[in-house]
């Protein structure tokens, strides 16, 4: 077996722990609060517009991919997010933040984080689809496990501007210098894998474009999906802290969000190679239901022990979802359109970043607690699991009927 499958997957966990600031946010936004006097909200915002603008970036990213390869569009990406970081620490008042983190290093994890997935996934064979996933995406979960102490140290030995400085050098240095080894494979590549693999047992779809697959409700199933069960964990990511102070008592406690970032990047990983063996479908079913009795149980934490427990299982339901959706649309749509088709179906976690957050601070803001969050956490799983009963793959038919369709628009 060639090398190059291995290395460009090393590369991809590589760039993605580089540029995984995201759920570190919680420990920014203490420091923003604390040290400069913002506001909860002012200290939220950026992470939220982040969130919305890295699922837009990463369409646009997908698209760019596909037409020209990873390799530039992850090299741009990491300058983005190196230099959003050091501005960040330049600029730092709550409206040059949102542009700055909101839309700078938001835009750049889109634009690296769309393309390391797709270019390790077709340098391997189809059978290991949720394994690469899960390992490269449990790369950026896993970022927040370094990015959280490290950005408290910096800020318990300079401040929060330096931090973000010396946060945004080594980004650069790191991301851009592993983004210039992942290329796609060449025309006629073949990945080896097991001889009795079955395409349709494994239930793989068809190839198509982005415009074929908008035609078909699987689409709009695995988006729905999407934005109804990531809400809960973008929920407790950034609120974490919070939560542990409110229902617990526990003041700063940063190793919660360190927790959280291990057991994210794990779901990811185990989500990925489960979903390898029991199907993707399936994978999902259990997560929105498991997530879903757990924000229920979020409602009764009283002790740091159940904190932890809530905060583990949690994570992993979350992280499963970041590694599943994005085998499942490859298996559905093919790998050839992968880009841009993963990119609109990524926007529906776009809109979870959306309604996490809004859906906590309204939470808190009206009753002085997230247990209406956590109610309303468990109906969107419960919406997303029975969608998910109903999904399947498209069919070969299905496809020809939409090329008709297509014929005669």
């Amino acid at each position: 077996m060639s090398k190059r499958p291995l290395t460009i997957l090393l590369a991809g966990i590589g760039i993605n722990l580089s540029i995984g600031v995201l759920y570190a946010w919680s420990v920014f936004k203490d420091a923003l609060v604390n040290d400069l006097g913002w506001t909860a909200t002012q200290a939220s915002t950026p992470y939220s517009i982040a969130i919305v603008v890295f699922s837009i970036a990463t369409l646009t990213a997908g698209v760019l991919q596909d037409k020209f390869g990873p390799r530039r569009i992850i090299m741009l990406g990491g300058a983005f997010v190196g230099s959003g970081m050091i501005l960040t620490g330049l600029l730092t008042n709550p409206t040059a933040v949102m542009l700055t983190f909101g839309v700078v290093v938001g835009s750049g994890i889109g634009f690296a984080y769309a393309c390391v997935t797709p270019a390790a996934m077709k340098w391997w064979h189809p059978s290991k689809k949720g394994m690469v996933s899960g390992l490269i995406v449990g790369g950026f979960g896993l970022g927040a496990v370094y990015v959280a102490p490290l950005t408290k140290a910096l800020v318990n030995a300079f401040d929060i501007q330096t931090a973000f400085i010396i946060l945004g050098t080594g980004i650069i240095a790191i991301s851009v210098g592993l983004g210039a080894t992942v290329v796609n494979p060449p025309k006629g590549y073949v990945a080896e894998g097991p001889e009795d693999w079955n395409p349709e047992a494994a239930g793989t779809g068809v190839e198509m474009n982005w415009r074929e697959m908008i035609k078909t409700r699987q689409f709009y199933f695995l988006f729905i999906m999407f934005a109804l069960a990531s809400s809960a964990g973008v929920m407790l990511i950034g609120n974490i802290t919070q939560i542990g102070a409110l229902q617990v008592g526990l003041e700063g406690a940063v190793y919660l969000v360190s927790l959280l970032a291990i057991a994210n990047a794990a779901g990811r990983v185990l989500g990925g190679m489960v979903s390898d063996k029991i199907g993707r479908v399936n994978t999902l079913i259990v997560a929105f239901v498991l997530q879903a009795a757990n924000m229920w149980f979020f409602m009764g934490i009283s002790t740091e022990a159940m904190l932890i427990a809530g905060a583990v299982t949690g994570a992993l339901c979350y992280g499963a979802l970041l590694s599943v959706f994005p085998s499942l649309t490859a298996d559905y749509f093919g790998l050839k359109g992968y880009g841009a088709n993963y990119g609109l179906v990524y926007i529906g976690w776009g809109l979870s970043g959306a309604l996490g957050p809004v859906i906590a601070s309204l939470s808190f803001d009206s009753t002085g607690s997230f247990n209406t969050a956590y109610v309303i956490s468990a109906a969107m799983l419960a919406g997303a699991a029975l969608i998910a009963f109903m999904t399947k793959a498209p069919s070969a038919e299905t496809d020809v009927q939409e090329k008709k369709v297509l014929a005669r628009a």
